[in-house]
């Protein structure tokens, strides 16, 4: 079984072990949760987007 290591999360900034990784930058499995069932018209939507604008895509990609 594959060990995995704790990572700090873009929007929490809580170092946890289960979540994805998009870019190099990773979101933990409850903050992946929280946004996928967050309205898009809720204000913390927006806080959302504002914490993953840090990843940034590589242009010519």
């Amino acid at each position: 079984m594959e060990q995995q290591t704790a990572q700090r999360c873009i929007i929490c900034s809580q170092m946890k072990e289960e979540g994805i990784v998009i870019v190099s930058h990773f979101i933990c499995e409850d903050c992946e949760s929280e946004i996928v069932h967050t309205d898009a018209e809720d204000a913390k939507y927006r806080f959302f987007i504002g914490q993953m604008k840090q990843i940034g895509l590589q242009k010519n990609a």
